[in-house]
């Protein structure tokens, strides 16, 4: 069974290699971690570094050593994270490392979540019904930021040759909290966020106008409730069954309707290629959300199209994890890998058990692993909390 934690490369330079195998493999009863290779920026409040107590990451670097004859020709380039230089190659360590500590490494890889490079290619970001870019999100229907993200995986699976690649947002991305500092005076609810992401870029309109899909009426529709939106005095709920009707709650809208169905396609394309590009010893699965539809996945193709999932559930009780599961093992299948993310966050978790059922609750609906969220982030003291629920597991 898989079982990771995902783990920051400062984690393991604050740590020490020694001191994370004792404390993933002997302590909390993992086989697997899952190592920031790609990453954005943030702020992390981290309890057990000894030297930083709160860190801010370079924004949208990568954490190894790319093969710089690879990226010659493409117009989006990755940036070495000054920390590799500075504090060494974790990725390297932890793979050099396998045959010793019996752990298997797994690069947790951020795909088009990426200001910095937003900032400094404009023409491939997502862009509003009005045309405003996204700078946190390179477009996925973009041919130079699907280059830039097959030749990140490339890079990467064939120098290192990790267990698994696990994909974070090959997709299109939500409107509120993915950028710094968001200011909202008007109270935006979930149909305004996800009206306010869906994207028109010069890149989207020609792709979808190549597969017959009207994006011109589509984008004066989403234009339009976007103004009236704005215009109001307080929010209002103009599709009532949104989000739990999924597309069809946008069936009175044909253009949108087709625009929103055709979503997918960038998606799905764009993690094949990745898939393609990858070393073929390699694993490639997605990480996405319960609602990934929100964001142009679709569940069955985009598992299809590579290795498997990971869905997050965040904030689920257990019944629903279990339905969710189900239903998900259905979708992609019995031989595509399926696994849960689950944070080991208070008061999300209360403890160990709580921790445990949620594991279990995946695992006896059809989930083959579980990756826990996220080493460097929490005490020391709820590393047993893990343990709590792989022993159960076991």
């Amino acid at each position: 069974m898989h079982l990771s934690m995902w783990t920051y490369p400062w984690d393991v330079q604050d740590q020490g290699l020694e001191r994370l195998v004792a404390d993933l493999r002997d302590r909390a009863g993992l086989n697997t971690v899952s190592l920031a290779t790609s990453y954005h920026a943030g702020r992390f409040l981290q309890p057990r570094s000894p030297h930083q107590k709160a860190y801010f990451p370079e924004d949208g670097t990568v954490y190894f050593e790319p093969d710089e004859a690879l990226w010659a020709d493409r117009e989006i380039k990755p940036l070495k994270a000054r920390n590799v230089d500075e504090r060494g190659d974790m990725l390297k360590a932890l793979t050099d490392a396998r045959a010793q500590t019996g752990m298997k490494v797994s690069c947790w890889t951020v795909c088009l979540h990426n200001t910095r490079l937003g900032m400094e290619h404009p023409d491939h970001v997502t862009r509003n019904a009005f045309g405003n870019p996204n700078y946190y999100n390179l477009c996925p229907s973009s041919p130079a930021a699907r280059a830039y993200v097959t030749t990140l995986v490339q890079d990467v699976s064939t120098r290192y040759r990790p267990d698994m690649i696990e994909l974070e947002s090959p997709n299109f991305m939500g409107f509120a909290h993915e950028y710094h500092h968001e200011k909202d005076g008007v109270g935006l609810n979930a149909e305004d966020d996800f009206l306010l992401s869906l994207c028109f870029c010069d890149h989207c309109m020609a792709r979808a106008g190549a597969a017959g899909v009207n994006a011109k009426g589509a984008r004066e529709t989403v234009g339009r409730f976007i103004a009236e939106m704005c215009a109001r005095e307080i929010p209002e709920k103009q599709f009532p069954d949104f989000p739990e009707a999924g597309l069809d709650a946008f069936n009175a809208h044909e253009d949108l309707r087709a625009y929103l169905a055709w979503r997918s396609e960038p998606v799905t394309s764009l993690i094949a290629e990745i898939r393609e590009a990858a070393h073929p010893e390699t694993k490639v699965v997605l990480i996405d959300l319960a609602d990934g539809w929100l964001g142009g996945v679709e569940l069955e193709e985009a598992a299809g199209a590579c290795d498997g999932v990971i869905l997050c559930c965040y904030c689920m009780e257990p019944q629903a994890m279990s339905a969710l599961f189900e239903k998900a093992r259905g979708i992609v299948g019995p031989e595509k890998f399926l696994g849960v993310g689950l944070r080991v966050f208070y008061p999300e978790m209360e403890n160990g058990d709580d921790l445990a059922e949620r594991a279990q609750a995946a695992i006896a609906a059809g989930a083959d692993g579980v990756n826990f969220y996220n080493y460097g982030l929490i005490p020391e003291k709820r590393l047993d909390w893990v343990r709590t629920a792989t022993d159960r597991l076991a």
